[in-house]
């Protein structure tokens, strides 16, 4: 795999024991030694990360996701340029066709600031301008994007709070126009975050089949000073 994930967090849909449904938070090389059933290293590196449909959520929602996250959170003045860089291909889609790819998290919100998704083929993000701003209009980057085929997806803010994120699938690069954060954000603390994240509900009727898997095969986040 091109970019380190060892020092990332892992988020799983496994309960943290038997009496906390919460899911469960692990180092990679914890991950990759307990819960093989939901991420694995492949011969060549990539990591595969699984979200079944049934299994552990957040304390808010019940949509299952398997996610690495950075386990420091940063805020927008600590560095010039904040980038993740991810290369990955999705196997597997919920019957919604509709995951969270990449996220800018904001510390202690139950909304990031920034959420890319992809969904029937096309990736798009929600943003929101304002650290208040209720919800977030979704706006499509790009449009073929297929199963199976890899693609790579930055998002990257300056310390100014100026957001941008670029797709590249099959030779075809597409851009978002930039977004820009407003000053409410400029307290907030943030962590990039790449995952699948189903974005339906499970119930007791969700059928065991109805998950979503990823393949990460590039991975690099960075906090640059110039």
């Amino acid at each position: 795999m091109a970019g380190d994930i060892l020092p990332f967090m892992i988020t799983t849909p496994v309960a943290s024991s038997p009496s906390n449904p919460v899911a469960l938070e692990l180092t990679v090389p914890q991950a990759l030694a307990q819960v093989t059933q939901v991420i694995s290293q492949l011969p060549y590196g990539s990591i595969r990360m699984s979200a079944p449909p049934l299994g552990a959520s957040s304390k808010r929602t019940h949509r299952t996701r398997c996610e690495w996250n950075e386990p420091l959170y940063w805020s927008l003045a600590s560095a010039q340029l904040h980038r993740n860089r991810q290369v990955m291909r999705l196997a597997q889609v919920n019957s919604a066709q509709k995951v969270v790819i990449s996220q800018m998290h904001v510390k202690d919100d139950d909304s990031p600031a920034v959420k890319v998704f992809w969904n029937k083929g096309r990736i798009a993000w929600g943003f929101r301008a304002s650290f208040d701003q209720g919800g977030s209009a979704t706006r499509i980057i790009a449009t073929n994007v297929p199963l199976q085929a890899p693609f790579e997806i930055t998002l990257s803010t300056t310390t100014a709070g100026l957001v941008l994120v670029v797709v590249i699938c099959n030779g075809v690069t597409s851009t978002s126009t930039p977004a820009q954060l407003d000053s409410s954000w400029n307290d907030q603390r943030f962590d990039f975050r790449g995952r699948v994240y189903n974005q339906v509900d499970y119930s007791g009727s969700t059928p065991a089949s109805d998950g979503s898997v990823c393949i990460i095969s590039e991975l690099q986040v960075s906090h640059t000073l110039a």
